[in-house]
């Protein structure tokens, strides 16, 4: 019994003082992640890579929007969608502490609008996303000014132009 006790003397202390002491970590640390909605492009990569469903997208076509929802309470903490995001929109922190007294401060939504057609005027894809790709490509074929025949290309829906491509004429709104 005597040579247990001098055992453990011996060793000291192995666990940290945390929560009277803030907790040290290391820079690789996985904690919840940040979310920065003027980065974002509303691209749905986070929500595809995502595999416990923390991050959802939900588009409107009727309100002509797209929203964008993380739920921290889902959240494995795997860093799939900080791999994924094109634009840096998120990035995991040091933070660990999510306990909340409301479920719904679990939640961090963001709304985006949609891109209508120039042919048809229907909603299909978020207006920074059309930015974000025509912006790499005028980068890309080193533009310094936009062109608006590019501008119109790609604000112009798949299916408007599919029949362009074919010939047909683009159905009108009424």
């Amino acid at each position: 019994m005597l040579k247990l006790l001098k055992i453990v003397r011996d060793a000291g202390e192995v666990t940290i003082k945390y929560p009277f002491a803030p907790a040290e970590f290391t820079p690789t640390f996985r904690g919840k992640p940040e979310y920065d909605p003027k980065r974002c492009i509303s691209c749905a990569a986070c929500a595809i890579a995502c595999p416990p469903n923390a991050l959802t997208i939900e588009t409107d076509l009727e309100k002509g929007v797209r929203t964008w929802q993380f739920c921290a309470g889902r959240c494995i903490f795997c860093g799939r969608c900080e791999e994924v995001c094109p634009t840096r929109a998120l990035r995991l922190s040091q933070e660990f502490e999510l306990a909340v007294m409301r479920k719904d401060d679990l939640y961090e939504r963001c709304t985006f609008s949609l891109c209508h057609c120039r042919q048809c005027g229907t909603p299909f894809a978020p207006q920074k996303e059309v930015d974000y790709a025509l912006a790499l490509t005028m980068q890309a074929n080193g533009m310094t000014e936009e062109d608006p025949d590019q501008r119109r290309q790609f604000e112009t829906c798949p299916q408007c132009k599919r029949k362009q491509t074919l010939g047909l004429k683009p159905r009108q709104e009424v």
